[in-house]
C-alpha cells in the first residue's frame, strides 16, 4: 500500500514537472510581443466598443499559442546549437529536462487547437496566424542564415500582430500605421543583430551562421536608415491618417523613445533581448505609457 501511494506520489511529481518545463518551453516572457494586437484597438478609442476588448485579448491569446509553437519548434531544431549559447544552454529542451518528442507533440496539440478556434471565430485572423507560423517554420528551418533576410522576417512577424489586431475587431488598418510597425520593428531587429554580433566577437564564438555575414559598420548604418525612416513614417502619419492634427503632439515621444533605445544600445551595450529591455527600462515604459494615454486622449477628445 505504501508503495503504491509513493509511486502514485512520484508520477504526479514527475507530471507537474513536465508541465512546468512544457510552460517555460513556451516563453511566457515573449508574449509581451503580442500586446501589439491591442494597438488597433488604442487607435480606434474614438469608437470603442466593449466587445473589442475581449476580441483582441481572444486573438492576443490564439498569437500567444501560435508563436509558442513556433518557439517550441524553433528550440527543438536548434538543440545542438543552442547548447552553446551561454542563456540558450538552460532552456528546456536544449538542457536535457524535456523529452524534445513530448514537447513537439505538445506543440501540435495546441497548434491544431488554435487554429481551429480562430477558423471558427474570424477566417481573415486565421489565415494571417496561418501566414505568421509558416513564415517562422521557414525562418526557424533555413531562411534566419540569409544575411538581411534575417531581420527583415523578425520584423514582418510584428506587423502580421498589428495587422491582426484589425482584423479581429474588423477596424481598418492604415498603411502608414503598418510601415511604422514595420521600421520600428526592424529598428528592434538590427538593434538585437548588433548586440548579437558584439557577443560573438567578445566570446569568440557564435550561436547564429548568419553573424559571420555582417560587421558592425553595415549594422549601425542599418539602423541609422530605419530609425530615420521610422521618425519620418511616424510624422506623416500623424498628418496624413485622416484622424486629428493634434497627434502631432505624441512625435516628441515617439523621438525620444528611439533615442533612448539607441542609447542603451550604444552607451549601455544592451539590446540583446528587446522584450525584456523594453519592460525593465523604467524611462521607456514611462514614455509608451504617456504616449498611448496621450493617444487616446487626443482621439477621443480632438
Amino acid at each position: 500500500m505504501k508503495s503504491n501511494i509513493e509511486y502514485s506520489f512520484s508520477q504526479k511529481r514527475i507530471i507537474y514537472s513536465n508541465l512546468l518545463l512544457m510552460f517555460r518551453q513556451m516563453r511566457p516572457k515573449q508574449w509581451t510581443k503580442n500586446i501589439l494586437l491591442y494597438a488597433a484597438m488604442v487607435f480606434s478609442i474614438d469608437s470603442l466598443k466593449f466587445s473589442m476588448f475581449w476580441q483582441s485579448t481572444l486573438g492576443f491569446i490564439l498569437f500567444c499559442i501560435v508563436s509558442s509553437c513556433v518557439y517550441i519548434l524553433n528550440d527543438y531544431l536548434d538543440i545542438n546549437a543552442d547548447k552553446n549559447h551561454p542563456i540558450k544552454k538552460h532552456r528546456p529542451m536544449a538542457s536535457g529536462l524535456l523529452n524534445s518528442k513530448l514537447a513537439i507533440s505538445v506543440g501540435i496539440f495546441l497548434f491544431l487547437s488554435s487554429m481551429i478556434i480562430a477558423f471558427l471565430y474570424n477566417l481573415k485572423f486565421a489565415i494571417i496566424l496561418i501566414i505568421y507560423f509558416l513564415i517562422n517554420v521557414a525562418y526557424s528551418t533555413f531562411l534566419k542564415h540569409v544575411v538581411i533576410l534575417d531581420v527583415m522576417l523578425v520584423a514582418s512577424g510584428f506587423v502580421l500582430r498589428a495587422f491582426g489586431g484589425g482584423i479581429i475587431i474588423n477596424v481598418i488598418i492604415t498603411p502608414w500605421f503598418l510601415i511604422c510597425t514595420m521600421l520600428i520593428s526592424l529598428f528592434l531587429a538590427i538593434s538585437k543583430r548588433r548586440h548579437e554580433f558584439i557577443m560573438s566577437k567578445e566570446s569568440n564564438t557564435s550561436h547564429r551562421k548568419v553573424l559571420q555575414f555582417y560587421n558592425l559598420s553595415l549594422l549601425d548604418q542599418m539602423n541609422s536608415i530605419v530609425t530615420t525612416a521610422t521618425i519620418i513614417s511616424y510624422s506623416l502619419f500623424t498628418f496624413t491618417s485622416g484622424r486629428t492634427i493634434h497627434l502631432m503632439w505624441t512625435i516628441p515621444f515617439v523621438l525620444y523613445g528611439i533615442f533612448r533605445y539607441l542609447y542603451l544600445i550604444h552607451v549601455e551595450g544592451k539590446g540583446g533581448s528587446p522584450d525584456k529591455l523594453l519592460f525593465e527600462d523604467k524611462h521607456i515604459l514611462i514614455t509608451v505609457f504617456l504616449y498611448s494615454i496621450l493617444v487616446m486622449i487626443i482621439l477621443k477628445y480632438f
